[in-house]
């Protein structure tokens, strides 16, 4: 009986020790990530990386990890065009599934990935452009502000000036945002009337309806689904063969 519990006691402390190392082994190889993805993706700070499901040192001998997650905020994708400028995302969060690496870590990538995004209301105005331009004689309009509209809509709010007056509130539109080939477009539901001016859609979609090319995320995700929401636009990414490192 006593040879019982000793048995049992060593057991307990071998498990408790493999615990330990278990952890302190998937502690180290999150820092190690984060750290290459850093790099890669030049970020200013690491993201936050997070090595799920238990025990992790069987997962590093069959040389695959079950499901990472990697969570940054303000990351710097580029807009298109094949210039300088950037569009922030926030909140970018991804899970990563199936993920291969080398016995350094110096390459990783997920057979999968799946994730969310978002772009501030702010961030898409600047594609929208701010300043007013002439849509026809004697109408000039110009994107003032966009805000969640409700029911997956965006609310487009115009500034504009009629036959030289300039109307006393902004006219708003309620716009539907799509996405395709990493392009977020936003395009309004219905058209607006500017008093007995003559204007045809298609000079009043030149103010109203834009693009915003979201290019380069990490690991060479890609724009799945968007929808307005509260704070900006929610985007779904997905991927495959995503590399997180390397």
């Amino acid at each position: 009986m006593r040879a019982l519990r000793i048995l049992l006691i060593v057991v307990v402390i071998l498990g408790g020790l493999f615990v330990a190392a278990d952890r302190l082994a998937v502690n180290f190889a999150e820092g190690e990530v984060a750290d290459k993805l850093k790099a890669q993706e030049n970020l200013d700070t690491a993201p936050d990386v997070s090595i799920n499901g238990f025990p992790f040192l069987t997962q590093v001998v069959g040389g695959e990890l079950d499901d990472v997650e990697v969570t940054m905020d303000g990351y710097e994708a580029t807009a298109g065009g094949g210039g300088t400028e950037t569009v922030r995302i926030d909140d970018l969060k991804a899970h990563m599934k199936g993920v291969e690496f080398s016995g350094d870590y110096s390459s990783a990538t997920a057979a999968t990935a799946s994730g969310t995004a978002t772009v501030s209301y702010a961030e898409l105005l600047k594609a929208a452009g701010s300043e007013p331009a002439q849509i026809a004689p004697g109408v000039t309009a110009g994107i003032v502000g966009l805000s969640d509209g409700g029911n997956g809509k965006i609310d487009v709010a115009l500034e504009a000036t009629v036959l030289g007056t300039k109307l006393p509130e902004p006219v708003h539109v309620l716009s539907s945002v799509t996405v395709k080939d990493n392009k977020v477009g936003v395009s309004a539901d219905s058209l607006p009337v500017f008093g007995s001016v003559k204007v045809t859609d298609d000079q009043i979609r030149q103010i109203t309806d834009f693009q915003q090319a979201i290019d380069e995320l990490p690991g060479g995700i890609q724009l799945d689904k968007v929808e307005a929401a509260k704070d900006g636009v929610e985007i779904t990414v997905t991927g495959s063969d995503v590399r997180l490192a390397g």
